[in-house]
């Protein structure tokens, strides 16, 4: 069982299961809940493990209830929907509907390894967001398993429905802790069309950032990402595909409108970059090409760790408040003497701050540790959240309070008490832990 207490955050607060069980549907889920209300046993909901923020880090007594089996597809290309199982990668789903000539658009980084049930449970985005929207904006509806077991059908086949509260949105984001979802569908869209790629280089974060604000005050790209000089090495020691070293930052763009348009819309955008001091900008229509500086983007996360272990953020600022992110993280970064590589899904604003430490030493851990919150409250002075699309979590938790607001906790928790009054499901994400009997 061991291998099912952590997730990707590798939570050093986790427990030591009662059991682990991999169920293969919502009776099963139903049978396995309805045993914890009775004996008031925790249950923390798992899918692929992937998940950044300790959201499904194993409790001291608890089941671990595993999604990981639950993974079939349905594509309907009439009605352009898929029903999947919460356990169904990311990718599997998106695969399933392109061979229907449709696309599932929500591509967290981790798309190949991260589980639909774990995007739903945090509001996943990804590369192309910034366009095409996040997790919620493809859930029309979803199965859900209540904490006293009872299984609730949520939403449906509709692109329109304004009958009673908006429930299926309760649920994204929840993290598990209002209930357990068990089957999700899905709107898809046509497939994307080819995009065209652009990438430049910057000698300074601001000039980088500048650009930005300048791309999205204009233009829609259907991705504006952002990677810094430390992310850059990390991915040039790997890949070797010839990055610049010494640029400060490098945004990736693409746009997918059609071929004539998609030229023109990289050909303004690119003009924006050499405007704001771009030392290089180059672009592709070739989809090879592009797609290989994409990889370079997706591996981001796994190259920075090869330098050592990580604490990572996912902290957001409205778009203006960028480049203050940006600089203030940087400044964080000298203060405490501590590499912080960021990443970012620029066009909206979502940064993936990366904290390196060295696990060893309790001095440079301790300093890490500071720095991952002088970097929580940086975000939330400047108007920002604690987290874009990671989840709140365990890892979170301390700063969620300061983020909300007392009347908004307040009513977090009136809901968590009316959905789970046991407090049962997923205890210690997103709200305070409570102890098994």
């Amino acid at each position: 069982m061991d291998a099912y207490r952590w997730d990707r955050a590798n939570d050093p607060n986790a427990g030591i299961p009662l059991a682990v069980v991999r169920v293969t549907s919502t009776e099963e889920v139903q049978t396995v809940v309805r045993y914890a209300a009775e004996t008031g046993t925790p249950v923390v909901p798992r899918g692929a493990g992937s998940g950044l923020s300790g959201g499904s880090t194993a409790v001291q007594g608890g089941i671990v209830l595993s999604l990981d089996r639950m993974k079939s597809i349905e594509i309907d290309p009439v009605t352009r929907t898929a029903v999947a199982g919460p356990g169904a990668f990311n990718a599997e789903v998106k695969a399933a509907a392109a061979a229907h000539g449709l696309w599932y658009p929500p591509d967290p980084s981790s798309y190949e390894i991260c589980s639909i049930g774990g995007n739903v449970a945090t509001n996943a985005g990804g590369l192309c967001c910034v366009k095409y929207g996040v997790t919620t904006d493809y859930v029309l509806g979803m199965t859900v398993v209540l904490g006293d077991g009872r299984a609730v059908r949520l939403g449906g086949a509709r692109l329109k429905d304004v009958a009673g509260l908006s429930l299926t949105k309760l649920f994204v984001g929840s993290e598990g802790t209002l209930g357990v979802i068990t089957e999700v569908l899905l709107r898809l869209i046509p497939e994307q069309r080819q995009p065209t790629t652009l990438v430049a280089t910057f000698p300074t974060l601001g000039s980088a950032t500048d650009a930005v604000l300048a791309i999205t005050r204009s233009m829609r790209p259907s991705m504006l990402e952002f990677m810094d000089r430390v992310t850059i090495n990390a991915v040039e020691d790997t890949t070797r595909m010839g990055l610049d070293r010494d640029a400060a930052a490098m945004l990736i763009a693409q746009s997918d409108e059609p071929a004539g348009h998609a030229a023109v819309e990289i050909g303004l955008i690119e003009d924006i970059c050499n405007q704001h001091g771009a030392t290089e900008c180059y672009s592709t229509d070739d989809p090879d090409e592009g797609e290989a500086f994409i990889v370079a983007r997706r591996m981001a996360i796994p190259a920075v760790e090869k330098l050592g272990a990580l604490l990572l953020e996912d902290v957001g600022v409205p778009l203006p408040r960028l480049g203050d992110l940006v600089s203030g993280i940087e400044q964080i970064s000298k203060n405490r003497d501590v590499t912080i590589a960021v990443i970012a899904h620029a066009g909206d604003g979502n940064t993936h701050p990366l904290l390196l430490l060295d696990p060893t030493d309790d001095l440079q851990r301790q300093r890490a540790h500071i720095a991952y919150g002088e970097v929580m409250d940086l975000a939330i002075q400047l108007g920002g959240t604690i987290t874009g699309e990671h989840g709140v979590g365990r890892l979170k938790l301390p700063w969620l309070a300061e983020y909300l607001g007392e009347d908004v906790l307040e009513l977090n928790h009136r809901i968590k008490k009316a959905l789970d009054p046991q407090g049962i499901l997923n205890p210690g994400a997103v709200f305070e832990h409570r102890e098994a009997r």
